[in-house]
């Protein structure tokens, strides 16, 4: 039990349904919609919606997703990509000839054609019952009416904000600078998006005006994108990967995403003797950062769209696992085992929702870095995601960049199951950040015995760019210990990730958690 004299938050607890996630906001959405006859999936997409608005930074209709959900009272796990795809005309060979070795982070050449729209157009027709034209709604309103800018968005807006280009800047910036804590955030181009796809479904967004202000103001900028790459855009159903972890089973998305990456980095840390460690010590944290780069090496190596994933099974396997554990020297840190493939981010949202009937539901929804690529649509103000920076430029790689393809993802939403009962819808958002952060959130469960608030609100630490960023919430001495097995620590800019959770009891009882790092909450009812 939490220490209620020190600053915290406790679990929320209901029967009914809940929702975990970044903003008020949005939980507040999904649980009206919940409470209007619309399932788990139903309120997962209208919250996620209105985090687009709340959240601008983070996600938008510009974007992709990932969804894992269950069928109402049942166990098994169904997965559904949401991701789009580099335009048909998109060439690594193109931009290696011009001299680049990577894909320019916020340049026009690493904007994909956003998949999250259709994914929801198609969950709202498939899985959910109040139809998109019900779930958009309010998002319309809040684009509309405005947002008030949360603390944890007033504190990236400055931060993101030297990114945005062009019409970005009118559709984003107020007097062309950031919004500050209260101040109103509208986006009526937005509201005016979301009616039309109330009426015309994925239509209303990937054709018509809507995609033609999207292809126009790509291509003033040199684009390759054609209404053609919108039209083709499709989500398409996955089967999740998953690996156990002392009694409980990890569920994640399959590639393009790097959910493996978390699988794997469990598999490595079940060598060690986790469990007698100090949770918040040099030797747990020592051994757990160096199974990061062995993990993240694999990843780079591995993931890249499904239709190129080839050897998936060989990262997962237990012998792998094995070689790599072997690898770490409890004494000494040895250096980034390879450079990360796709440039590092801290910007995502993701939701969680658990309805009555215990249909469950991790949806996570993003545009990359902050404020994606930095170019909106003229018309509109749709801001681009910059997804295709996830390629690597290198000929022959499996994630090499070129037309069609999807590029690996990182964002990644989570499951566990125990004894084949679903256990936890989770996520824990922070680009690469994400797999260390699923496993350490598994890890703080399982081997620390720590409560779900508990687990997210234990500090963090992220190997990086040859250097181990570590939130203050480490002690000196862990500190200084970490230093003496040769590891060079660096005080993050923004923290951690920001996790989401809600574990379901054999009693029907609902126990949220909502990460401190960002402003939302869980609530239930």
């Amino acid at each position: 039990m939490r220490d209620f004299q020190a600053p915290g938050r406790s679990s929320t607890f209901a029967t009914e349904g809940m929702c975990a996630t970044s903003h008020p906001l949005g939980a507040q959405t999904a649980l009206e919609v919940l409470k209007r006859g619309g399932n788990a999936m139903d309120a997962a997409i209208a919250g996620a919606l209105v985090l687009g608005i709340c959240e601008p930074q983070m996600t938008g209709i510009g974007g992709d997703c990932f969804v894992l959900w269950t069928p109402p009272g049942s166990n098994e796990i169904k997965a559904l990509n949401g991701s789009g795809r580099a335009p048909a005309a998109a060439s690594a060979a193109a931009l290696r000839a011009r001299g680049e070795r990577v894909v320019p982070v916020r340049g026009i050449e690493a904007v994909t054609v956003p998949g999250a729209i259709d994914a929801f157009c198609h969950l709202s027709e498939t899985v959910g019952k109040l139809g998109i034209d019900a779930l958009v709604q309010p998002a319309i309103h809040y684009a509309e009416a405005g947002v008030p800018a949360a603390s944890r968005v007033a504190f990236d807006w400055p931060l993101d904000a030297p990114f945005l280009k062009g019409s970005a800047r009118r559709f984003f910036l107020k007097d062309d600078k950031p919004l500050t804590t209260g101040q109103i955030f509208r986006a009526p181009g937005q509201a005016e998006v979301l009616r039309r796809i109330a009426l015309q479904g994925r239509d209303g967004f990937y054709a018509g005006e809507v995609a033609q202000d999207m292809v126009d103001s790509l291509n003033a900028l040199g684009g390759v994108h054609a209404m053609d790459d919108f039209a083709a855009t499709a989500c398409t159903p996955s089967d999740p990967v998953s690996g156990p972890y002392r009694g409980i089973e990890l569920v994640e998305h399959a590639p393009n995403g790097q959910g493996a990456t978390a699988i794997l980095l469990l598999n490595i840390l079940a060598h060690f003797d986790i469990a007698g460690m100090d949770p918040f010590g040099a030797e747990r944290l020592h051994i757990e950062t160096e199974a990061s780069k062995l993990a993240y090496d694999a990843r780079n190596r591995f993931i890249a769209d499904p239709d190129h994933t080839a050897r998936l099974q060989h990262m997962l396997a237990p012998e792998t696992a094995a070689k790599l554990a072997a690898l770490i020297d409890p004494k000494t840190a040895m250096a980034q085992a390879a450079p990360l493939t796709e440039a590092i981010h801290r910007d995502t949202i993701y939701i969680t929702v658990v309805d009555r009937d215990r249909m469950v539901v991790s949806l996570i929804y993003s545009i990359f870095h902050g404020f994606g690529s930095g170019f909106a649509s003229d018309k509109f103000g749709i801001l681009f995601q910059n997804r295709g920076a996830g390629f690597t430029l290198e000929e022959g790689h499996p994630n090499e960049m070129n037309g069609g393809k999807r590029p690996m993802h990182t964002i990644i939403p989570g499951m566990l199951r125990e004894n084949g009962r679903v256990l936890m819808p989770f996520g824990v958002m922070g680009g690469a950040y994400q797999p260390t952060g699923h496993a350490r959130l598994v890890s703080n469960l399982v081997d620390c015995g720590m409560e779900l608030q508990a687990a997210i609100d234990a500090p963090r630490a992220f190997p990086e760019g040859g250097v181990l960023k570590i939130e203050r919430g480490y002690s000196e001495k862990t500190r200084a210990e970490l230093e003496a097995l040769g590891h060079k620590l660096e005080l993050p800019e923004k923290p951690l990730g920001g996790a989401q959770a809600i574990r379901i009891g054999e009693d029907g009882v609902l126990e949220g958690g909502s990460d401190p790092r960002k402003d939302g909450c869980a609530l239930g009812y």
